[in-house]
């Protein structure tokens, strides 16, 4: 804990309300602002919470400025290349790299937990047949509680656990339930002996009718896609999750709050947003139109997929994605994709033209990770539930270090209001 003090001078009356400053491991210091009300009557105001810390956390940080991004202290680029997905959930949600037996473990307990029950795989046949995928996954979420309330005690560690590989195993048999609802074919059940992410594959493109072969570069990338999606700090989504996990409501429900929030196209719907804006160009001869629409500020236009809201240098994620962007198009024979080919050309432009440049609006992972999953053969409609299936491990850390935490409090931010003053009530015949 820092002993470094900020004064907050009172210009009318010089009083003086000194303000500690806390220091993390990295990053920029924090003023704790606590006292401010009780000594001024003041409270803080900070739209979209630009430059506020709403908690604090050992899991994940992020250096917009220098484009880094750390989960538990490795950086993003070291586990892409050397880990898998399972083993930075298990960074993630224990805070250290597990040794060999631990990792197995691990996954021997999520592979185990991949079954969901009969009556809530039945829930989909409710749905109505074109229902969007993400409304699905959060209704279902959602509904968890009702089957697994006997391991819901939130101040109970080992429910914690349970909870954790609970969601985590079935919540790729929850999307791919969706995705099979959406297509009108049969359910598919998952597989003890194929790896997380080949075991998503299979439910989704599997079909009683015929064998479903795997193809490792499909599985690999997919891999890779939620590991780089796996956590990114207090973004929307996370940030919801903590708030409503905050009211000790089941996690569950907490989950699916995230869900709804991730749903959002300045959040999570952004790659969905990439696709529908490639087939709004529709060619790449009309690439230079819409990249001057772009540049126009009176056009409401805009390149979606590029830019970064914390990062003003290049996304790291996007350094690493884009080699395996390029890899999945090579080997899966997919580069006569026209939408493909049109957001290579949109990719080349960007990088080369001097207004992007300046201002560091680069592509991000939203915009690569939509061309990967085009070319799996994935619709657009399930992207955000992709991301969802990723992310998850991020939010139950989160979830999971905010309940731990001895000092936790229910969230309540306060407000700056500007509506009527006092007035009193009129009766209806004076109105």
């Amino acid at each position: 804990m820092s002993t470094k003090r900020y004064d907050l001078v009172d210009s009318g009356n010089g009083t003086r309300i000194p303000l500690d400053v806390r220091d993390g491991t990295l990053g920029p210091s924090v003023v704790d602002i606590g006292r401010l009300y009780a000594e001024a009557g003041l409270f803080t105001y900070d739209p979209g919470f630009k430059a506020t810390a709403s908690c604090e956390s050992r899991i994940t940080y992020i250096d917009g400025e220098k484009g880094i991004l750390l989960y538990r202290g490795y950086p993003v680029d070291q586990l892409a290349e050397h880990s898998s997905f399972l083993e930075v959930a298990f960074l993630l949600l224990y805070g250290d790299l597990p040794g060999r037996d631990q990792l197995e473990s691990f996954r021997r307990s999520i592979t185990m937990h991949t079954m969901i029950n009969e009556s809530l795989l039945r829930f989909f046949n409710g749905f109505h047949f074109n229902a969007h995928p993400m409304a699905m996954l959060s209704g279902v979420v959602g509904s968890m509680s009702a089957f697994y309330h006997d391991t819901m005690d939130i101040n109970n560690a080992r429910h914690r656990d349970i909870f954790a590989h609970r969601i985590i195993a079935k919540l790729p048999t929850i999307a791919a339930a969706a995705y099979k609802h959406s297509m009108g074919q049969p359910f598919v059940y998952p597989q003890n002996r194929l790896d997380y992410c080949s075991n998503l594959l299979h439910m989704f493109f599997a079909v009683p009718s015929q064998t479903y072969e795997i193809d490792p570069v499909a599985a690999n990338a997919l891999d890779l896609l939620f590991i780089l999606h796996a956590d990114h700090e207090q973004n929307a989504s996370t940030s919801t999750v903590r708030l409503a996990g905050s009211s000790g409501t089941n996690p569950y429900s907490a989950i699916a709050a995230g869900i709804s929030s991730l749903w959002g196209p300045a959040h999570g719907g952004a790659n969905e947003a990439v696709l529908n804006m490639l087939e709004t160009i529709g060619s790449a001869d009309k690439i230079p139109k819409y990249v001057e629409r772009a540049k126009d500020p009176g056009d409401k236009f805009r390149l979606m997929g590029f830019g970064h809201r914390v990062y003003k240098n290049f996304d790291p994620r996007a350094k690493i994605i884009r080699e395996m962007c390029h890899k999945v198009l090579a080997e899966l024979g997919n580069n006569d994709s026209p939408l493909l080919e049109l957001a290579l050309r949109l990719e080349e432009i960007a990088l080369e033209d001097e207004y992007f440049i300046e201002r560091n609006l680069y592509p991000n992972v939203d915009f690569y990770s939509g061309i990967i999953y085009r070319a799996l053969d994935i619709p657009k409609s399930m992207f955000t539930v992709m991301f969802a299936i990723a992310r998850t491990v991020g939010w139950v850390a989160h979830w999971q270090e905010m309940i731990a935490d001895p000092a936790r409090k229910i969230g309540r931010p306060r407000q700056l209001y500007t509506g009527p003053d006092r007035r009193d009530y009129v009766p209806l015949d004076n109105r």
